[in-house]
C-alpha cells in the first residue's frame, strides 16, 4: 500500500531530524525553524526599477518600507527554512546553495515545488499529479524523476513558498 501524508502545521519545537533518518544529497541540514516572534526590520522600497539590461539614470523615490518577513512568511508557525544541495532544480531557478523558505500549511497541488520524504530520504522536487499517477519531478535532465508506485511512502512536508540566494560579493 502507498502511503502518502501532506504535513500540518507543527509547533515550533518540532525536529524533523532522527538519528535512524537516510537523507538525500538534495537538502543540507539542519532545518531552521521560525520562532513564534519575527522581527519586524523595514527596508527602504524605492518606486523605481533597476533595469538589467541599459542603464538609465537612477530614481530616488521613496516608495515605502518592506519587512522581508511579511514577504516571505504567511504563516510563521508553519514555515521552516533548509538549505539546497545538489543541482536536480536548476531549471526552475533552485541552485545549490540556495535557502528555502517552506510553508507546511500549504496544500501542494499539481507542479508545486514540494520538499518531500520517499521512504525516508528527503528531497526537493515538483510535485506531478497528472495521469493518476504521481511523480517528483526534477527539473533537470541530468536528474531522474521519481514515480511513487505501490508500498513506497510519500510525506510532503511543505510547499516552497521562496528561494533565498545568496550572490557572490
Amino acid at each position: 500500500m502507498t502511503v502518502i501524508a501532506f504535513s500540518q502545521p507543527t509547533p515550533r519545537h518540532f525536529n524533523p531530524i532522527s538519528s535512524a533518518g537516510h537523507w538525500s544529497d538534495d537538502l543540507e541540514l539542519p532545518i531552521l525553524v521560525l520562532s513564534q516572534q519575527l522581527t519586524t526590520v523595514e527596508l527602504p522600497l524605492f518606486t523605481s526599477t533597476v533595469p538589467a539590461g541599459f542603464t538609465s539614470p537612477a530614481e530616488d523615490h521613496l516608495e515605502s518600507t518592506i519587512d522581508l518577513n511579511q514577504h516571505c512568511v504567511s504563516n510563521p508557525p508553519a514555515t521552516f527554512f533548509v538549505k539546497v544541495k545538489g543541482h536536480s532544480m536548476n531549471g526552475v531557478g533552485i541552485y545549490d546553495g540556495d535557502m528555502l523558505a517552506v510553508d507546511r500549511s500549504l496544500r501542494a497541488k499539481q507542479d508545486s515545488i514540494v520538499v518531500a520524504v520517499i521512504d525516508g530520504e528527503v528531497t526537493v522536487k515538483s510535485l506531478d499529479l497528472s495521469n493518476d499517477d504521481i511523480w517528483l519531478r526534477a527539473k533537470n535532465p541530468d536528474y531522474p524523476d521519481f514515480q511513487i508506485k505501490e508500498g513506497m511512502n510519500l510525506h510532503i512536508w511543505g510547499v516552497v513558498k521562496n528561494v533565498i540566494r545568496s550572490l557572490p560579493v
